[in-house]
């Protein structure tokens, strides 16, 4: 091959690399500005009209004035009852399935049943939850229904997070630990968890920013109403979060000032999941300047 044909290649392939970086930045560019476009439409809507008395005050089903106080208590109650019982199961599966568990095929069949149930639509669960908590149980429309129900929504997503984390961690840091005369468990949780609790925790936060919004599971679980009053924590009271009230207020309320309702409630539901990436965001900073350190 002639030194022209060579120099012939090297141009078209520099150039093929300018393109494609080009390309790249395009899109991603685009992407970026759309997220932002999306965001600041929704915030400058409602944030400018946001008082506190919105924040605290209890709807109303028929004057203008009405807030969002129960329904957003509810949000956070329901999520808090959907983590607490679906973080320590899907942690625990996770570990097993990624440390424990036989390379056979019933394992291969339970992966792939949890990789489904990752991907069911969430009314589905919410049809669970019906069966279960308000045919079989007989306790109704309540948060306690809602945030177990949504418990269920949450597991095979945690439980594949962190099996995938955990297995991203180098097999070398294992073969370190041992050779210190760790076991296996010690090893699991001095050094494959601090390593793997990136991954982990990006997890349960896309898991909590995607329950703090879920609507068609509390409908069905939770219910359209609440029980009336602002720090009303009894689990056997209506679920109505914020996600149902916006699209009840959205579709169906007559209140003269719905659409405004729907437009600051909108803003709020957004803030507050943006927070809940930040907040965790926090344990993952200290967890990387402890790796680093």
């Amino acid at each position: 091959m002639s030194m022209t044909s060579i120099t012939r290649k090297n141009t078209w392939a520099q150039t093929m690399d300018r393109m494609a970086t080009a390309s790249l930045w395009v899109l991603g560019g685009a992407v970026v500005a759309l997220i932002l476009w999306i965001l600041f439409t929704i915030l400058a809507k409602g944030i400018p009209y946001i008082t506190p008395d919105f924040l605290v005050k209890v709807p109303d089903e028929i004057e203008e004035g009405g807030g969002i106080g129960p329904t957003l208590l509810n949000s956070f109650y329901v999520l808090g009852i959907s983590l607490i019982c679906s973080i320590p199961v899907g942690l625990g599966a996770g570990i097993y399935m990624a440390e424990y568990a036989p390379d056979n095929k019933f394992t291969a069949f339970l992966r792939i049943c949890v990789e489904g149930l990752a991907s069911v639509p969430s009314i589905v669960f919410g049809l669970l939850g019906i069966w279960l908590f308000i045919e079989y149980f007989q306790i109704g429309y309540t948060i306690l229904g809602a945030g177990l129900t949504l418990a269920l929504l949450n597991l095979p997503v945690l439980t594949r997070v962190t099996e995938e984390s955990i297995r991203a961690v180098p097999k070398d840091l294992r073969v370190a630990s041992y050779a210190m005369g760790t076991t296996k468990f010690q090893c699991i949780r001095t050094v494959v968890l601090p390593v793997a609790l990136n991954g982990i925790i990006t997890g349960i936060c896309l898991t909590a920013g995607r329950a703090f919004g879920e609507s068609a599971v509390i409908i069905l679980t939770g219910g359209l109403s609440t029980s009336g009053e602002m720090w009303d924590f009894n689990l056997m009271s209506p679920g109505e979060t914020l996600a149902v009230h916006l699209w009840y207020v959205q579709a169906e309320a007559i209140v003269p000032d719905a659409r405004q309702i729907a437009d600051k409630a909108a803003a709020v539901l957004v803030f507050v999941v943006l927070l809940i990436n930040l907040v965790f965001r926090i344990p993952l900073w200290f967890n990387n300047r402890k790796l680093k350190a």
